[in-house]
């Protein structure tokens, strides 16, 4: 029987076992092959919505998913549950754009988990506050915004208002590939709609006493918007529990820190007692929060567990796919023998 010819294709959407394709004839469904999927027993990986694909199939059919392209990014947090597992939020992604909405549940430590999650995978984060028309101190915010993520870029809009739809344009160029990502209530599927100019994502209220929202995107889906690029919108996050291989997102989102202790007394510093600690003294001088370096080493230690989590993890993955040991026994006769016997 004849191969099929191979064509490239982009996941879009992500329902599970079925997945949602943009290929030159169109769009259509495709389902991963029964070897792809065998082998991401263990090699871990699947598809995600932004990959590039490799597909069988005849326009109008279902197609069948073969390959992944490498992917030149990813956003990624590890699993929820007690197994050490990646949990692929969005691959080959040029920037992530962080919304934390200014309300009663704006949080600086999270989004320093947010920012530390875009370098840990590669892509730009950007910081959106959104609904800045429920603030009255929007420039603090932004400041504050800007101590926990140095170097990163933060814009306030407000999309019940239209304001601050230009600032977002510069990451919408035609070619590019955008990632909305935060907590539920955050304003994220009214910001979709709103960049899209119509109503493309349900949008729900959130709760009055603690402004916590519900979650409204259900899966992550791609659009393509008037701009040019490409969105891709992600479900609220409850959690985020980071996931990390070997990626100096760290020294990005901490960077400030990281210099300091490279001008500690001891190498080995923990910047918790020890004499001659540059970061301890830069918390007693007022030149850095206390209260980022508590998150910082919390970080740090979580990274450091996964890491050796999956270490052990892998050791396992190795010792189970050895084959087995084709070695007779040591007293072992063959049939010829026995019968000699």
């Amino acid at each position: 029987m004849e191969e099929q010819e191979k064509k490239p294709a982009r996941i879009i959407a992500d329902h599970g076992h079925l997945q949602r394709l943009i290929t030159e004839e169109g769009e259509c469904w495709g389902r991963i092959s029964g070897r792809m999927r065998h082998d991401s027993l263990e090699t871990s990986l699947v598809p995600a919505v932004g990959d590039w694909v490799a597909i069988t199939g005849q326009p109008g059919e279902e197609a069948i998913i073969h390959n992944l392209v490498p992917r030149q990014s990813r956003v990624s947090r590890q699993a929820a549950g007690p197994v050490t597992k990646e949990q692929l939020i969005a691959a080959n992604v040029d920037t992530l754009l962080i919304v934390a909405a200014l309300n009663h549940d704006f949080n600086l430590r999270r989004l320093e988990r947010y920012v530390l999650m875009a370098w840990n995978g590669g892509v730009r984060p950007v910081i959106v506050l959104s609904k800045s028309d429920l603030c009255n101190n929007v420039e603090e915010q932004i400041r504050s915004v800007e101590g926990v993520a140095p170097g990163v870029e933060v814009l306030a809009i407000s999309a019940v208002e239209d304001q601050g739809k230009s600032l977002l344009e510069r990451y919408l160029q035609p070619g590019l590939t955008v990632a909305l990502t935060g907590s539920s209530g955050s304003g994220k599927s009214t910001l979709v709609n709103w960049m899209m100019g119509e109503d493309v994502q349900l949008t729900q209220s959130v709760r009055e006493g603690d402004s916590r929202g519900r979650h409204t995107t259900t899966h992550r889906e791609m659009f393509v918007l008037p701009q040019g690029a490409v969105l891709i919108d992600t479900p609220g996050m409850r959690e985020l529990n980071l996931w990390d291989e070997g990626s100096d997102g760290l020294s990005h989102a901490f960077g400030e820190i990281e210099e300091l202790a490279a001008t500690c007394r001891f190498l080995d510093c923990s910047h918790t007692r020890e004499a001659g600690c540059a970061v301890k003294e830069a918390i007693q001088d007022g030149t850095l929060d206390e209260k980022r370096l508590s998150n910082y080493l919390k970080m740090q230690k979580e990274l450091q567990y996964q890491q050796r989590k999956e270490e052990v993890a892998t050791r396992r993955r190795t010792a189970s796919s050895k084959p087995t040991s084709s070695r007779k026994p040591k007293h072992s006769r063959s049939v010829k023998e026995w019968e000699e016997a």
